[in-house]
């Protein structure tokens, strides 16, 4: 994949070193020049500017990017800012570090779902994340087996667990679901939710926009992602 990693700490530096380590091409940003230097022959691409200015993106192939990290750790607005910008400009996947738990709270406003804590999120974690490229969370067992949230294909919705038969046509063992459900605060404003259906059974119906929560070996779980990403592929160009 195409990965850019804007900020080039401790985190970013060590980010950008594995993802390419593991076959990515990695487009590393800081507007440190000595960083830069420090990464220029590590990876396939640096770029030297400050990510604040939205002029400077001209540069930047956020087009052809499968996915955006923010890694900027020592400046929680230029982090901030850095983000509504890439979400500005362009629809591609940003995993952006959050500092403080305002952070957080902001970066959930503006809608980023993958937010990471370097605290407790290795470089090494985060890169296995990457790496599974249409499953949106991940826990590593061990080198061949991952427990991960992938989304429900269209064909799966309105039909049970029973008919589906993941185990066999997937290799995959599904664990729960995690739905959508509607919410409402003390003054009434209405929110969505995440949360996990608990226990299935064979008669569980899955429902459009659930996410499945499933085990198995690391090259399945790929597998049913790439088919995945050839249908999202498809409905974008459509």
């Amino acid at each position: 994949m195409k990965v850019i990693v804007i900020g080039l700490g401790n985190f970013g530096n060590a980010l950008a070193l594995s993802l390419t380590e593991t076959g990515n091409e990695v487009i590393a940003i800081d507007k440190d020049m000595e960083k830069i230097n420090l990464l220029k022959d590590l990876v396939s691409h640096t770029i030297c500017m400050d990510s604040t200015n939205e002029l400077a993106y001209d540069a930047v192939p956020l087009k052809d990017a499968d996915k955006v990290v923010v890694a900027i750790g020592e400046n929680e607005g230029a982090a901030i800012i850095t983000t509504a910008i890439l979400k500005k400009l362009s629809d591609v996947k940003i995993i952006s570090r959050a500092i403080s738990p305002i952070h957080d709270t902001v970066l959930e406003a503006m809608g980023v779902n993958s937010i990471v804590h370097p605290e407790q999120d290795s470089a090494r974690r985060l890169t296995q994340q990457i790496n599974f490229k249409s499953t949106l969370e991940n826990y590593q067992l061990d080198n061949n087996f991952t427990i991960s949230e992938v989304k429900a294909k269209k064909d799966f919705f309105n039909k049970s667990l029973k008919e589906l038969d993941t185990t066999n046509k997937f290799k995959l063992t599904l664990i729960t679901i995690i739905r959508e459900k509607e919410i409402h605060n003390i003054i009434g404003k209405k929110h969505i939710i995440k949360e996990s259906i608990g226990r299935i059974n064979s008669e569980t119906v899955v429902q459009e926009h659930d996410t499945l929560v499933v085990y198995g070996n690391n090259k399945d779980i790929e597998n049913y992602c790439a088919g995945q990403e050839e249908y999202d592929l498809r409905n974008k160009n459509i």
